[in-house]
């Protein structure tokens, strides 16, 4: 008995048994495509398909790229070159490369004015989208605006000195009648910048443009992508503050205002764009006074700002529709007053939920700015579609210039939307 006990003592393992592979099926790309592209027969066949669509697309447009031409002057001699075979004229880039991004009628000589003025623009807008920087950059953000303008413009310094000043006036007086009554400092502050703007104009004296550091450049002399971005840039800096104050006051108690706000909204988002860019082009200068000249730029950027603020304000009401009411009772046990109860626990709440919808308008306006080539305003489209496609040398050159165009939307709404959505990652504190 007592050696069948001794010979069956269990042996105890003194090291841990190596650990084995994986099955195949179960890393690597192996377990991707099986999970995502395969995982059933539905899908197997659908992703067939889908490759079978893509090497079609592939293989007659890879060879058109490759095969592509880039250093003759005209059509025929991209013709000439390729001799029949298959490929692109992309000598039309090389050739109108300027054309595309700066118009037809903006100097040669200055086109380090607007290439300046889109550097300072990512230095200005770094402390806005990234508020790691610290703040004293924001000093400069305000002041942007105004340098930026005399850069693409030119003419007289005096011109957006007094732009800044009114400007400044008119955040003073909000500042301290905002206090009071939101209204009340809303008001004071356009009639404040508009007498600063009405006294500065006066005591500007005539012929200062002509003695300038920048030569003065008219806005019909701007084109190109540069206008796409400049009309991009204006109207979503413009739309935000104004979507915000009129999602504000379409949620106010005072029914004067409040229906204001509500038919404004509801006119514009009734109205399709071209049909403001018409109204903007033909119709606003008789809203003026008779003997002022409005430039259309100014016109344009009203217009869609309009119409952009409208979507944008109800973008923004769905966000504050979305936040619990306890929120806004936590701010009433708080002691604080409406502006102080909006600027620091509801708007804050209420634009974080609105990101996505703020960057779909934004990215939609951006690519709506190319109507304006409808008005006469050579933006890049209507540059496409006007002097380089009515010239004898390109006449018949469709895919390479449209194909650059999307190019060059694609990589500034993707830079929106790849932004907007790390600054949903950033922000999302609520499921950590």
């Amino acid at each position: 008995m007592s050696d069948q006990t001794n010979t069956g003592i269990a042996f105890v393992a003194t090291e841990m048994i190596p650990e084995s592979p994986p099955p195949a099926r179960e890393t690597g790309i192996v377990k991707w495509l099986r999970e995502n592209l395969f995982s059933n027969a539905v899908n197997s066949v659908l992703t067939l398909v889908t490759l079978w669509a893509i090497y079609l697309v592939l293989s007659a447009t890879l060879p058109w790229i490759f095969n592509g031409v880039w250093t003759t002057t005209s059509l025929n001699e991209c013709r000439e070159v390729l001799q029949g075979e298959v490929g692109a004229c992309f000598s039309v880039l090389t050739e109108r490369w300027n054309q595309l991004l700066y118009g037809f009628k903006y100097p040669t000589d200055a086109y380090w004015r607007p290439n300046l003025a889109l550097v300072l623009l990512l230095i200005a807008m770094a402390p806005v989208l990234f508020f790691d920087l610290p703040r004293k950059m924001l000093a400069f953000t305000a002041i942007y605006p105004f340098l930026a303008f005399w850069l693409i413009w030119g003419g007289t310094v005096l011109a957006p000195i007094v732009a800044f000043l009114g400007f400044g006036a008119a955040a003073y007086v909000f500042q301290r009648l905002g206090r009071g009554s939101f209204a009340a400092g809303f008001f004071g502050a356009i009639l404040t910048a508009f007498a600063v703007w009405f006294v500065g104009g006066l005591l500007i004296p005539e012929g200062a443009s002509e003695n300038a550091l920048l030569s003065p450049v008219p806005s019909r002399d701007l084109g190109g992508f540069m206008l796409n971005l400049m009309l991009g840039v204006t109207c979503v800096s413009l739309s935000l503050p104004l979507g915000i104050a009129l999602a504000l006051g379409r949620q106010s108690d005072m029914p004067l205002i409040k229906w204001i706000c509500v038919v404004f909204i509801e006119f514009v988002r009734g109205v399709p764009l071209i049909t403001l860019l018409f109204v903007a082009s033909v119709m606003l200068s008789y809203f003026f006074p008779p003997e002022s000249t409005v430039d259309l730029f100014l016109r344009v950027v009203i217009m869609i700002t309009m119409f952009s603020s409208a979507y944008i304000a109800e973008v923004i009401r769905g966000g504050l529709a979305a936040l619990p009411k306890g929120q806004y009772e936590a701010a009433d046990s708080l002691g604080l007053d409406y502006p102080q109860a909006m600027r620091m626990i509801i708007l804050p709440q209420a634009l974080k939920i609105s990101i996505p919808g703020i960057v779909n308008v934004a990215v939609g306006l951006f690519k709506d700015t190319t109507l304006v080539s409808v008005i006469s305003m050579f933006d890049l489209v209507g540059m496409i579609r006007g002097p380089i496609l009515a010239s004898t040398e390109w006449n018949g050159v469709y895919w390479e210039l449209l194909g650059a165009a999307a190019c060059l939307f694609f990589v500034v709404c993707y830079g929106i939307s790849q932004y907007s959505q790390w600054l949903e990652r950033r922000l999302a504190t609520d499921h950590r």
